[in-house]
């Protein structure tokens, strides 16, 4: 018999962009409405590389918030071929930073400035490898002649695998994993390797790009794969396996540079993230592992405590909405228009 409700520990999203000013107060309250926690991606314009801006950011987080929510940043480092080690252990040290992004320069989205060789912060990597700060990785090479779907693959290959065996000690998340070259890869480490997964690339495979045309709001960075990934991933999601935990990579662009030529990459799924797993793990009789996935693996891994608070899952049907302004903008969410079966209370 189908159960009706599901109450869980309050979830964590521990992939998330929020982006700042307009776009930070329109988008903050969708995640705060279900989510107590969230790492916060460090790819602003400019990009958060320093203690101070870290700070500075987190504070317009906090004055974003919707009266009474009850929401914690956590803020990240964004890595360059400059950054300090001094400076990386000195936000940790002061609990500013939670972790340290690797983006691949010119990877994804406000990535130019990301690291252009490994061997460049191989000091830094040591460094927060002594200090226990965790590494967040955006698997991907950039390689013109490298296919777009083999990037994460190629960059396992060639970056994670001999990074880990270097530094063993170094805790990494494969932030948002795509492949089931990633899962495979992820199990077969030890417990300082863990990788998040997307509500999106649960849901879709490749296809959905080119669905009866173009789908500029199906694109984002990794590009979801072939099927046979997408089943690999949920398999992994929800196998109650702590190595795998929540991470929306909701990453919100305004609808006008989303279909414009060479329109951005990102999917806007925050208005309905929890509920889009609920339906993968209902869909996979593994409702019971939800709150494995939602709520403690994520806090395990990064040595915080699980929320006390709960939030309850009822089947009840609703739907997505079409659009969330932003000034005289607009974002469209995933599924924007589709009914959902869970909401989350």
């Amino acid at each position: 018999m189908a159960r009706d409700s599901l109450t869980l520990r309050r979830p964590d999203d521990w992939h998330l962009h929020l982006r700042d000013g307009a776009m930070l107060k329109a988008v903050l309250p969708f995640t705060a409405r279900v989510f107590g926690r969230a790492i916060v991606m460090p790819n602003l314009v400019p990009p958060v590389t320093r203690v101070s801006a870290a700070e500075a950011y987190r504070k317009r987080i906090l004055k974003a918030l919707p009266r009474d929510a009850k929401f914690m940043p956590l803020m990240t480092a964004y890595l360059t071929d400059a950054t300090s080690s001094d400076e990386i252990e000195r936000g940790h040290k002061d609990s500013v930073w939670v972790a340290a992004k690797l983006y691949p320069a010119n990877a994804t989205t406000n990535s130019a400035r990301g690291v252009t060789d490994i061997a460049r912060i191989a000091k830094v990597l040591e460094r927060m490898a002594r200090i226990g700060m965790p590494l967040l990785v955006h698997g991907e090479v950039t390689d013109p002649p490298v296919d777009v779907f083999d990037r994460e693959a190629v960059f396992i290959e060639r970056i994670l695998a001999p990074l880990i065996k270097r530094l063993p000690e170094l805790k990494v998340v494969l932030e948002h994993a795509t492949t089931r070259d990633a899962i495979d890869f992820v199990q077969a480490q030890g417990p300082n390797v863990a990788a998040t997964i997307t509500p999106h690339h649960l849901t879709i495979s490749r296809n959905a790009l080119f669905q009866e045309g173009l789908r500029p709001h199906m694109y984002c960075l990794p590009v979801a794969k072939r099927e046979a990934h997408r089943l690999a991933l949920r398999q992994a999601a929800t196998s109650g396996e702590a190595k795998f935990f929540l991470g929306t990579d909701s990453a919100p662009h305004s609808i006008a540079d989303k279909e414009k030529d060479c329109g951005c990459a990102g999917i806007f799924c925050a208005p309905a993230a929890l509920e889009i797993y609920a339906r993968v793990f209902d869909e996979e009789n593994a409702l019971d592992r939800l709150e494995a996935f939602a709520s403690l693996n994520g806090p395990r891994f990064y040595g915080l405590p699980p929320n006390d608070a709960r939030v309850t899952l009822r089947r009840e049907k609703w739907k997505v909405p079409a659009e969330v302004k932003v000034g005289k903008d607009a974002v469209k969410p995933f599924l924007a228009g589709e009914e959902m079966g869970w909401k989350a209370t």
